[in-house]
């Protein structure tokens, strides 16, 4: 039967340290941006053409900050993803102490 070990006990630790910052840290950027936040809008894409030629430039710019806020959830959503592996590859490792080859 194959393994489904495919990384050693530090790197699966360090997989599971970097998905809990990665999901912190996005899902406070994805509260942030739909809230709107004001600080942002540096990291929300759009040009000034965007703007020039809307009728209505608020709610183009709130669109994008809804977006954008959107993205940031899924990327979270994808670091829980990368987290459960790297907890299943932490628990594989220690199994495989305990195992007489």
């Amino acid at each position: 039967m194959p393994s489904l070990l495919f990384c050693g006990p530090k790197m699966a630790a360090c997989g599971i340290v970097i998905s809990i910052w990665g999901v912190i840290m996005l899902l406070m950027l994805g509260i942030f941006f739909s809230a709107k936040s004001a600080v942002l809008i540096e990291d929300v894409p759009f040009t000034e053409e965007d703007i020039r030629n809307d009728k209505n430039p608020p709610t183009t710019v709130y669109g994008l900050y809804n977006q954008v806020g959107i993205n940031c959830f899924i990327a979270a959503a994808v670091y829980v993803a990368v987290g459960a592996v790297s907890l299943c590859q932490v628990r594989l490792n220690k199994r495989q102490e305990y195992m007489v080859t």
